[in-house]
């Protein structure tokens, strides 16, 4: 196409003999949103490594403004106005925001002077074009991960780009940002920049594409103008199946108390005094707004900043945490919001990671024992339907879905009795989250704890027995199953109604 500013023509690509790609072809025009949507393995990543230069095709054209691009690599990709913002952010997280935006933005140079006002003020500027309040001098390190998100799409924007990948931008941010985001981005499409954007979240997708492509075991099922069809249409084709809305049901009423906190307060983390109990075979669904201080309690729990002040129950006994491993001994288990940071260890099979947390029990003299190694592996993957070609296989070369699997299998690994769930199904596509969702539930059919934190409303309304609302770091509201509403809860999170504990 003439007018497109970017155009795939029948790219295939295929890793040790498995194809992720099959004559897949793409096309991109200045100020569209072009939507690229699919499962997690449909190969949608694969297709921006791909346009990023990252991978090059096995066969296949890349033309860019109506000419062809051979031996597109990452530079040559940035010289064209390519860029990418990612699920999880690319930053360096022991230097400053500003640091960061030079690094990516300012020409290399050993002798040149560096302004720091003047790379604050940039820095700012850019900040403030998306809506972040943030000080440029903060540490990343320091920042939140929709924070970070936030600061990943300034820089993207910061570096001039023409073509403009958004990969699960919106995971990690709250209403407000999401809305904010979804301002900028109508900016940019009439400056003109095209835009490839890919999310799980169907209805924001409806809200600002264009044309919708959609992606099905590595081959286009075909590209749709998104007023053509209808979420129930869009999930049909993009999971070959129609897919239930219904959540999985609580098989028993819930047992006896497991996990009690009492005045639990940590005041590095500003979270005051917490005090809720969560019973066996019970989903305690956690809401809150970006830095109410969901993620923070969870940390508490489990070891990671241990509290200094009140108690944690496990069963009635009262608990000391003092680290995770403290945690895993009282039957805590915790998993991250951030799974390919702190969830998976990406570059380790997927046996070795599943094993982790259990290496005094499978091999309590210090020798490693890969038969027993394995047998875990392989009942675990057998058990949460882990798609992947054995236990040996890298954690790095699954599906978002199937490393959270992987993630929970480590756990569930160690017999927890209570699990922390934090943004379980972020970034995971519909069918994967509807796995995950049965999985939960089977766990607390058994009689395991679950406290959830989530950001999805639907999520929580429809898979928790109990939803708690935090705001400044204390626990403001209780609502039962029949008593939540979308409305009710947000308004709790806002100080704005709600029955306040």
């Amino acid at each position: 196409m003439n007018n497109a500013l970017l155009e795939l023509r029948s790219i295939s690509k295929a890793f040790q003999g498995v194809v992720a790609l099959r004559e897949v072809s793409f096309d991109l025009r200045p100020g569209e949103l072009h939507a690229l949507l699919g499962e997690n393995g449909a190969g949608k990543s694969t297709l921006i490594k791909i346009i990023t230069g990252a991978h090059a095709p096995d066969s296949g054209e890349i033309w860019v403004d109506g000419q062809w691009v051979k031996g597109l690599d990452p530079r040559k990709a940035h010289r064209l106005g390519v860029a990418a913002i990612y699920q999880q952010p690319a930053l360096f997280p022991d230097l400053s925001v500003a640091e960061n935006f030079a690094l990516a933005l300012e020409p290399p140079s050993p002798f040149r002077r560096v302004r720091w006002a003047l790379r604050r003020e940039q820095a700012s500027q850019l900040l403030r074009r998306v809506g972040a309040r943030i000080d440029p001098d903060t540490f990343v390190s320091e920042l939140s991960m929709p924070e970070q998100q936030l600061v990943e799409i300034a820089k993207a924007l910061g570096a001039g780009a023409r073509v403009l990948i958004m990969d699960e931008p919106t995971a990690s941010l709250t209403r407000e940002e999401v809305g904010t985001l979804l301002g900028l981005i109508r900016v940019l499409k009439a400056e003109g920049v095209g835009i490839i954007y890919i999310s799980h979240r169907l209805p924001e997708i409806f809200e600002v594409a264009d044309r919708i492509t959609v992606l099905r075991d590595g081959a286009s099922v075909g590209t749709f103008a998104a007023g053509d069809l209808d979420e129930s249409e869009l999930i049909r084709r993009m999971v070959g199946r129609a897919l239930t809305s219904e959540y999985p049901p609580a098989l028993s009423e819930p047992g006896e108390i497991r996990l009690e906190a009492r005045g639990l307060g940590c005041a590095r983390w500003g979270v005051p005094e917490v005090s809720f109990q969560v019973r066996s075979g019970e989903i305690v669904g956690l809401s809150g707004l970006v830095g109410a201080g969901r993620t923070e309690l969870a940390r508490v729990l489990f070891g990671i900043t241990p509290a200094d002040s009140g108690q944690i129950l496990v069963e009635g006994r009262e608990v000391r945490i003092q680290s995770p491993r403290d945690a895993v001994d009282a039957g805590i288990c915790y998993l991250p919001e951030d799974r390919r940071r702190h969830g998976v260890v990406l570059e380790m099979s997927l046996a070795s990671n599943i094993s982790l947390a259990v290496h005094r029990k499978l091999f309590p003299r210090g020798w490693i024992r890969d038969g027993a190694e394995r047998e875990l592996a392989c009942k675990l993957i057998g058990d949460l339907a882990v798609k992947c070609s054995n236990g040996e296989a890298l954690a790095g070369d699954l599906s978002g879905g199937n490393q959270q699997k992987v993630a929970m299998a480590r756990w569930l690994a160690a017999g927890p009795r209570v699990l922390l769930l934090d943004e379980p199904t972020q970034g995971v596509d519909v069918g994967a989250k509807g796995e995950i969702h049965r999985l939960i539930r089977s766990l607390t059919n058994q009689g395991m704890a679950v406290l959830m934190i989530s950001s999805d409303l639907p999520e929580l309304l429809g898979l928790s027995d109990r939803i708690l609302v935090m705001r400044g770091g204390c626990l403001v509201s209780e609502f039962g199953r029949g008593e939540a509403t979308s409305d009710g809860v947000m308004a709790a999170a806002l100080g704005k109604g709600g029955v306040e504990l």
